[in-house]
């Protein structure tokens, strides 16, 4: 399409030229009539010259004499004629004159401009251009809209397929583990077990909730925060420390639990996997007049400013194994189901990064 809108453009423009010297011809035999009906002797016969002067019908011309005086113009629009002294000085900036000598000295100069055919003749390739533009930009995004939808269906038939297939071993798992509960067992083994199947029952609820639209609710964000460093405290390294800073008031925000502690939970993770060697993440809560606002910080090797909005993107990861989906995926549940926002907010290499998330506390 736009081979052929080039094309059109380079014959169009060729043509242009022609019918612009075809102007520019007329408009000189219109001069030269103008100039023979100037010395023409009694009785000449001047049905020539006056029909080739009445035949312009389309190129616009001012005649000024000698002292800069305007003799007559055709060919005007209403606009125009309303003010023919700017007319005139837009027509000899174009340079679009024809000098006629009418002897003695007297020399009356014909300006001209293009017609309106030559004009809208200029003008069509480039609408041309513009709505083959368009079109293409438009077939794009439809073209982008459809790839998007059909890969988030994969996705979302990926993640409920897993839920469901998780959920058969998993009931039975805690069928077994009630059966240790009433054996002769250490009771911290069992707690432990118990921690994790409910761990497994919780990740099972994450992904079945992906491609609905989850129930959300008012909640205390230090609960969720609670919730999910309480869990991963004891199942870091020890080199890494986690580090809550709080607020002291209740913070509610309308969020979906399960899912906010999987937002919190990636970039944990994210945020071990940046540290090399001891370290600490900082998880920082507070609140402002209409937002509450959660940032992990850590103490690793920090990103280029260049990446900041690529590690959103599916796919991207800094790792040897790994899909480079934990943080699509928080961007996802912030952004679409919680109206929210989450971003980069400081790195710096070698030193750390910190990325924050920020949610409405509006009724």
């Amino acid at each position: 399409m736009l081979l052929i809108g080039g094309l059109t453009l380079y014959y169009t423009e060729n043509l242009a030229a022609e019918l612009r010297d075809e102007e520019r011809k007329k408009v000189e035999l219109w001069a030269e009539a103008i100039n023979v009906a100037a010395y023409a002797e009694p009785g000449e016969d001047l049905n020539l010259a006056n029909k080739i002067m009445t035949t312009n019908t389309t190129i616009p011309i001012i005649l000024e004499d000698a002292e800069g005086n305007i003799i007559s113009y055709n060919n005007l629009t209403n606009a125009q004629t309303s003010d023919l002294k700017a007319t005139l000085d837009r027509m000899k900036q174009k340079g679009n004159r024809i000098s006629i000598d009418l002897g003695d000295g007297l020399v009356n100069v014909l300006y001209f401009d293009e017609s309106k055919l030559l004009n809208q003749l200029r003008i069509y390739p480039r609408i041309l251009l513009g709505v083959i533009g368009s079109f293409m930009l438009l077939a794009y995004i439809a073209f982008s809209s459809a790839r998007k939808a059909e890969q988030d269906r994969v996705w979302t038939g990926l993640a409920k397929e897993t839920a469901h297939q998780i959920g058969t071993p998993l009931s039975s798992l805690l069928g077994w583990l009630e059966i240790l509960k009433m054996g002769d067992y250490d009771p911290q083994m069992v707690e432990e077990m118990q921690k994790d199947l409910d761990r497994l029952q919780k990740i099972t609820g994450r992904f079945s909730k992906i491609g609905s639209q989850p129930s959300l609710e008012p909640t205390d964000l230090r609960q969720v925060i609670h919730s999910c460093t309480d869990y991963l405290r004891f199942r870091l390294p020890k080199r890494v420390q986690i580090h809550l800073h709080l607020s002291d008031r209740e913070v509610t925000a309308r969020i979906n639990p399960l899912l906010m502690e999987w937002v919190l939970e990636n970039l944990i993770r994210n945020a071990l996997d940046a540290i090399e060697g001891e370290g600490t993440i900082t998880v920082t809560l507070t609140q402002n007049q209409r937002h509450a606002e959660i940032t992990v910080e850590d103490t690793g090797r920090g990103i280029p400013r260049h990446l900041h909005k690529t590690i959103f993107r599916p796919g991207y990861t800094t790792k040897s194994r790994g899909w480079g989906l934990g943080l699509s995926l928080a961007r996802r549940i912030i952004k679409d189901y919680h109206n929210g926002k989450i971003y980069v907010a400081s790195s710096e290499p070698g030193k750390g990064t910190a990325i924050k998330v920020v949610l409405s506390t509006d009724a």
